[in-house]
This record gives structure tokens, C-alpha cells and sequence, in this order.
């Protein structure tokens, strides 16, 4: 069956947004704020912005850094799963859709880790991802920014 989504007109690097989808939710899980309002994703380095009452230690920026390449290590598979919007699995949320998102979405899963709906490219696996590392990070006015490199071969 062929399911209708909305246009995209992105060229991902694939590991790096796959990379994006596992700092998420450890970001979620650490600190338990929101998935990020704003992403710049590249090839070369990505920053991510999380709105956060206050600034993480090194040793908490240290942990997620460990935390994301575990993830990678583990070899987690990456899945799609489409869905009506009537269908939706409790926990996922869709506050982030444009206003004009497909009444079909495609959920990605990564293992039992990870679940959001999203239309851009990804590695089949975690292991695709190379590595990751955290080159800066940066606080202001509740808004923690964290810039980030993935050695993939891709």
C-alpha cells in the first residue's frame, strides 16, 4: 500500500539526523524536557536547542555524550510505521507537525528507544551512525544549545 505524505524537500545527512532522533529523546529521558523546537542538522556539525531551567554540568554533557554512543554500539534497528492520525500510540506526540501534515504519518521507531513521527532519512541501524561527539555547548536564557559531530562512513 502506498501511503500519501506531505512533500520533503530535505537531503538529510542520514546519520546525523538519525544521531538527532537518539539526543532527543536521551535529552527527554535526562533532564525531562521537550524534544527540540529547533534543529540545524549537517553533515559537518549539528546544533540542537533545548529550553532548560538551568545549564547541565560537564559531567551531565559528558553523559549524554556516552549515553548517545552506547545507543550507536547497540546496533538498534531504525523502523517506519505509518499511522492515521486517529491511531497515534500513546506517549507520541505530534506538536511539532506543520499545520499541514498528511492525515497518514510515518512513525520512526530506533529499537524500544525512540517513537516520533517524522518524513526525513535515516540509517537502517544505530551502528550506521559512526560515532558521536559533542564539540560545544552553550547556555542562554533558558535555551541549551549543543553542537555535535558523527563519524559515519556515509
Amino acid at each position: 500500500m502506498e501511503h500519501i505524505l506531505n512533500e520533503h524537500n530535505k537531503d538529510e545527512h542520514r546519520p546525523s539526523h538519525t544521531a538527532e532522533h537518539l539526543l532527543n529523546q536521551t535529552m527527554v529521558r535526562m533532564f525531562g524536557c521537550e524534544r527540540s523546537k529547533n534543529a540545524h542538522i549537517e553533515r559537518k556539525k549539528s546544533k540542537i536547542n533545548f529550553d532548560l531551567l538551568a545549564c547541565p554540568t560537564a559531567e551531565q554533557v559528558a553523559e549524554i555524550e556516552k549515553k548517545l554512543n552506547e545507543l550507536i554500539e547497540a546496533n538498534l534497528p531504525v523502523t517506519y510505521e505509518f499511522v492515521t492520525r486517529d491511531t497515534i500510540p500513546e506517549g507520541v506526540k505530534l506538536d511539532k507537525l506543520p499545520e499541514d501534515a498528511s492525515e497518514t504519518l510515518r512513525l520512526v521507531r530506533i529499537g524500544d528507544y525512540d517513537v516520533c513521527p517524522c518524513i526525513g532519512q535515516h540509517v537502517e541501524s544505530t551502528k550506521q551512525i559512526g560515532s558521536f561527539r559533542i564539540t560545544s555547548t552553550s547556555y542562554n536564557e533558558g535555551s541549551f544549545r549543543i553542537v555535535f559531530k558523527v563519524a559515519s562512513t556515509e
